[in-house]
């Protein structure tokens, strides 16, 4: 099953879209109209993210950027990937 998600950030609109199976993020894909540096960023956490339960994605966001002291989000933070998460999670889009 496909859950796809929006958040509309300060300064950028971020996309979740989540292949889902039993509960499992079979494939996860984060897009949208913000800037991270650097630039490979999203597809590493996008690599995180896969394989796991719905419900611990949200801390492996957390985790993810604390490890991560190098990342710039110009406009944007942690906060805003986890709502466009969840929202993907309930089928919303802002």
């Amino acid at each position: 099953m496909r859950k796809i998600g929006e958040h509309k950030a300060k300064k950028g609109l971020i996309r979740f879209e989540i292949e889902e199976k039993d509960g499992i993020a079979e494939n996860v894909k984060i897009t949208g109209d913000f800037f991270i540096y650097p630039e490979n960023t999203i597809e590493e956490l996008e690599k995180k993210l896969k394989g796991h339960k719905l419900e611990e994605l949200e801390h492996i966001i957390d985790e993810f950027f604390a490890m991560r002291l190098d990342v710039e989000m110009p406009y944007i933070n942690v906060e805003d990937f986890k709502i466009a998460l969840k929202n993907a999670l309930r089928g919303e889009h802002e």
